[in-house]
């Protein structure tokens, strides 16, 4: 068996030897985004199915609607599915455009903190709604 040719190769050996590409984490980052797709396009019938059942309703039918437990549940792994999936884009795309390095650390971190944020808040209203109080 030959070896690759690595007089051609722009890759430093230490990058050859751990096999990661340009932006040093490999292909992690697009399964991880593929995984919350997918997962995403499972649950957007269901989510679908919950908006049509909320139209038409006032305050407190939405209330019992949404306070549902299996309703909690579809709306609880759809918010983690989607932030999660929003996270790792916005991340990429800072990654990709973002040269500076300094502006690049503080913009991934405020995407973090975002990312959390939302997901956080989105699961605490789901879960007042689904116990009641």
């Amino acid at each position: 068996m030959s070896t690759p040719n690595t007089s051609n190769s722009m890759r430093t050996p230490l990058g050859r030897v751990r096999a990661l590409g340009a932006s040093h984490s490999g292909t992690g980052d697009f399964w991880r985004q593929r995984l919350t797709a997918v997962a995403m396009t499972l649950l957007i019938v269901p989510m679908v199915v919950v908006v049509l059942m909320l139209m038409g309703r006032n305050q407190a039918g939405a209330a019992q609607i949404l306070g549902s437990v299996p309703i909690a549940l579809i709306l609880l792994l759809f918010i983690v599915a989607s932030t999660w999936h929003m996270k790792i884009g916005m991340q990429v795309v800072i990654e990709d455009y973002v040269h500076n390095e300094k502006l690049k650390l503080a913009a991934i971190m405020a995407n973090n903190f975002f990312s959390i944020a939302v997901a956080l808040a989105s699961i605490y209203a789901i879960l007042k709604l689904s116990s009641g109080v």
